[in-house]
């Protein structure tokens, strides 16, 4: 089914950052001047808002165009209100212990699932290339590649698990561990939507 053009620009802004109204008018195929059209029709509806960047040297400030709350929240959110909630009982019922007990389980699933996913893959690259795939699967907006220096890269450009998350930083450290077990590579995070990042990203080199 053919995507919406808002649909279509809420996606690249998720996975690309701000965009240019030209920019946002090539990937669509349209001109810049009718995307900047459909990028104020989106405002007005609060999904999207326009920030100015200054220039190199003495030319204009350049407009970009970049998602807001509300046009984040189209975006899956894995329930968010209901998820802090629990946890919140969980440590307030049962103690923080419970809770660990509770994401150290889910760690050890979440590893075996991926270790049977990635089976009979020696090679680096393809374990990250499938596991950017299962992530997107689950709702990360996954993507993957190789730098300049041999070493990849895995980018989040969305946490569908965010208000847990938030609640408990422990899943965001079982998530890492999972990425080291599963990949068996050093892998260091370097962008972190909890801390203000609009993406989660993964560095990863062999070990």
């Amino acid at each position: 089914m053919r995507q919406s053009p808002v649909n279509r620009i809420l996606i690249l802004l998720k996975t690309e950052g701000p965009q240019l109204a030209a920019a946002v008018g090539d990937a669509l195929g349209i001109s810049g001047e009718a995307a900047r059209q459909q990028l104020a029709k989106m405002a007005e509806g609060g999904l999207v808002e326009a920030i100015a960047v200054a220039a190199k040297g003495r030319g204009r400030p350049s407009q970009l165009w970049r998602l807001t709350a509300e046009g984040n929240s189209h975006f899956p959110d894995g329930h968010a209100e209901l998820t802090a909630a629990l946890l919140t009982t969980v440590v307030e019922q049962l103690g923080p212990a419970a809770l660990d007990t509770v994401i150290s389980a889910r760690e050890n699933e979440t590893l075996k699932r991926y270790r049977d996913e990635l089976a009979g893959m020696p090679d680096l690259a393809a374990r990250v290339r499938r596991l950017a795939d299962i992530r997107s699967r689950e709702g990360y907006m996954a993507d993957s590649w190789q730098e300049e220096d041999g070493s990849w890269m895995l980018v989040e450009n969305h946490c569908p698990i965010c208000a847990a998350a938030t609640a408990c930083a422990g899943f965001c450290r079982s998530e890492l561990e999972t990425f080291r077990g599963v990949l068996v590579a050093n892998v260091e995070r370097s962008e972190h939507i909890l801390l203000g990042a609009r993406r989660c990203a993964y560095r990863i080199t062999p070990r």
